[in-house]
């Protein structure tokens, strides 16, 4: 093709229009994705969080398990020295030292009665932590259900579509480097400023596509004529002809066959 200096109007409305046809087929192909790819990533991110609770729960767990553990532990102790205490008032040479072994018996079944309470919390804290650790799994698997079902489903249509996008990117790059660096910003400009991303537009019907502002016939004649750019005055598209038109929209379809 011509370099962008040898480029008239005409042709430079021409590229601009390929261009257009060819970005919004890559849009419709991101259309038919929609919400999906963020779909998925949510979900990621939300099995990903699932798991991290799962694990800090099931240590968690493990945790309390070891304590109870050391508090089982704690009260064999208390109970070996209430037997040496015990033995020990058999051969008390005086009531002092009796009664101080008495304190000392006293002390260890206190200690033996506060593990015991605690075991009992820590048992009770067990199967709270049982129960949820039961309901984030249930959680955890149904997540992970889910996310599988939409990875397929992603992947289905990924393996449909990439193929035709990457061979799309690429001649909209071709199509681009035809077009000389201003009027490819305001293309670019006019396209993320309209909610169908149409910079070009053809005259139907007297009006600019999709839009019911009639456009005077002596600006129609100019746009005809293929000689200047002109925008609609209105939404600020890139105006083209219809017969230009349909001329790039049938060499488009031939170009997109191929794929």
């Amino acid at each position: 093709m011509a370099n962008i200096k040898e480029l008239s109007v005409e042709d430079k409305l021409r590229a601009l229009y390929d261009l257009q046809l060819i970005d919004s087929r890559i849009d419709e192909i991101r259309n038919v994705r929609g919400e999906l790819p963020l779909e998925v990533e949510d979900l990621e991110d939300e099995v990903a969080g699932l798991s991290t609770r799962l694990e800090k729960l099931k240590s968690d767990l493990e945790s309390i398990e070891e304590q109870i553990k050391d508090k089982k532990n704690a009260i064999d102790d208390h109970k070996a020295a209430i037997k040496k205490y015990t033995e020990q008032q058999k051969n008390v040479r005086n009531n002092r030292e009796f009664n101080s072994l008495t304190k000392e018996v006293e002390f260890q079944e206190l200690e033996i009665q506060l593990a015991e309470k605690h075991i009992k919390e820590m048992k009770a804290s067990i199967d709270h932590k049982k129960e949820v650790i039961a309901q984030s799994s249930e959680r955890f698997e149904a997540k992970s259900s889910h996310l599988g079902h939409k990875k397929s489903e992603l992947d289905a249509i990924m393996s449909e579509t990439q193929k035709e996008e990457s061979f799309l990117s690429e001649k909209s790059s071709e199509y681009e480097a035809l077009i000389e660096e201003r009027l490819l910003a305001a293309y670019k400009r006019i396209r993320t400023s309209v909610r169908n991303g149409l910079a070009v537009v053809s005259i139907e019907r007297g009006a600019s596509a999709g839009s019911f502002f009639t456009i005077p016939p002596q600006t129609q004649m100019e746009i005809a004529s293929r000689k200047k750019i002109i925008t609609d005055e209105h939404s600020g598209r890139i105006l083209v002809d219809s017969v230009l038109a349909d001329e790039e929209k049938e060499k488009m379809e031939q170009l997109f066959a191929k794929i």
